[in-house]
């Protein structure tokens, strides 16, 4: 079982309502925080899982956790006739609604406040769901990737970007001291929030990843589940099919 990691050790709320807090008060040095502390390889990575969507040509597409809408807008580049970028965070979903109005996107991409553990949609509904950092954030893990799958089409597409840790030295090494120490710190300086870039890699560091959440898509019930490990294995893309 994955150990349970929160923003505030000291609240009473539940994880959720946690990382709705949390996000919601970093929501506006987010986008500027993450090209920081990524050295803007983030870009790189969401781009690989565009391509990879691009060849399925999906027309409905859902992007849970889609925060300021990163992801969400870059898939626009699929051709996809409606993306809807769902995230808990009111925040952070009011920043991503300024970003596809700027983009002219509003016709193709609807952003929607909701939990990625009860999905507010029909069951075999998109032709592809991503998630870019946001599984670890869930409350439930395997609560939240069984209703990915509900409202997934049969053979439908669904891609993870998420942080894992690499295991070849030295970059194990470098890795666990860049999160312990430094990350936090950035974090501190250009944050509202002490904890949160704490919690975030806390949280990276203790999520199952590669074989480990292979085997827990492969429970839910997805087939053909790969993984690709990206730049020295800080980050993976997670395919899998419904």
């Amino acid at each position: 079982m994955t150990k349970k990691v929160t923003p505030y050790q000291d609240s009473d709320l539940g994880k959720k309502e946690q990382v709705t807090q949390m996000f919601d008060k970093i929501s506006g040095n987010y986008d500027g925080l993450n090209r920081v502390i990524s050295f803007g390889i983030d870009i790189k990575w969401r781009k690989r899982v565009v391509a990879i969507l691009k060849k399925k040509k999906p027309e409905m597409v859902l992007d849970i956790a889609t925060g300021t809408g990163d992801l969400a807008i870059n898939l626009a580049e699929t051709g996809a006739k409606k993306i809807i970028g769902l995230d808990i965070s009111p925040g952070m979903l009011e920043v991503g609604k300024k970003k596809v109005l700027e983009r002219k996107l509003a016709q193709t991409i609807e952003m929607v406040e909701g939990d990625s553990e009860n999905l507010p949609f029909e069951d075999n509904t998109f032709d592809a769901v991503t998630v870019a950092f946001g599984v670890r954030n869930f409350e439930t893990l395997e609560k939240g990737l069984a209703e990915i799958y509900r409202v997934l089409k049969p053979k439908a597409t669904f891609v993870v970007l998420e942080t894992s840790v690499p295991t070849k030295t030295p970059y194990k090494q470098g890795y666990s001291f860049y999160t312990k120490y430094v990350l936090p710190k950035i974090g501190r300086i250009f944050s509202k929030d002490d904890s949160a870039y704490a919690y975030l890699s806390k949280s990276a560091s203790v999520f199952p990843h590669g074989d480990a959440f292979n085997n827990i898509l492969r429970k839910i019930g997805f087939i053909d589940v790969v993984n690709k490990p990206q730049t020295f294995g800080v980050a993976s893309i997670y395919i899998a099919t419904k």
